[in-house]
């Protein structure tokens, strides 16, 4: 069967692909606003690990609501969760009997709630797999330490392919640099070179 696993070439996405391969025929597909190449950064870790990998085009309406939606709120979590629930449904456009995603148990965002899941599998007739559901932090740390080469820093510094670096930009874009600092916090993101 074949699965689409929205990928950023991070940890989580990256540890999820590697527990569904035994089980599906995975093509690692990010998703991106085409604002900049951050999605090579991906194609080059799909590449490393011997995956298929593919891009799909988010729409340029969904960016500038979120945006919109982050700087109204002060935080990026509400716009996040609103691009990412656009990215399932666009991967879920595509070819392939299942979609998944790198959340974890313990992840505030991006989450998707049972309803909306089913709503996505019965609109789409495909399955919606989340294989790290059942994962804390600690256990998906522990895994990627013993699996993955990772490098760790400032998102703002770390080379990946996740919606933030793009909404970072537009949010630059139309709103200035200072709104940036102003709507995400400080926080560390991965980036996935190899398998060790």
């Amino acid at each position: 069967m074949d699965l689409g696993l929205l990928y950023s070439g991070g940890k989580d996405s990256t540890l999820a692909a590697l527990l569904l391969e035994d089980f599906y025929d995975v093509t690692l597909v990010t998703a991106t606003f085409g604002v900049a190449d951050a999605w090579d950064h991906a194609r080059r870790t799909a590449e490393e690990l011997g995956f298929e990998f593919e891009t799909v085009e988010l729409d340029d309406e969904v960016a500038a609501e979120a945006v919109e939606q982050m700087v109204a709120d002060g935080y990026p979590r509400n716009g996040i969760q609103q691009v990412h629930l656009h990215a399932l449904e666009r991967v879920a456009e595509l070819d392939f009997d299942a979609v998944a995603d790198g959340t974890r148990r313990d992840d505030r965002v991006p989450s998707v709630s049972r309803a909306q899941a089913q709503s996505l599998e019965d609109r789409h007739g495909i399955d919606y797999i989340v294989p790290l559901a059942g994962f804390g932090r600690g256990a998906v740390d522990s895994l990627v330490e013993e699996t993955l080469d990772v490098t760790t820093g400032p998102s703002e510094e770390i080379p990946k392919a996740d919606y933030e670096a793009e909404l970072r930009d537009l949010l630059a874009t139309e709103h200035g640099d200072e709104a940036v600092a102003e709507v995400f916090p400080d926080h560390t993101q991965t980036y996935v070179t190899s398998l060790s």
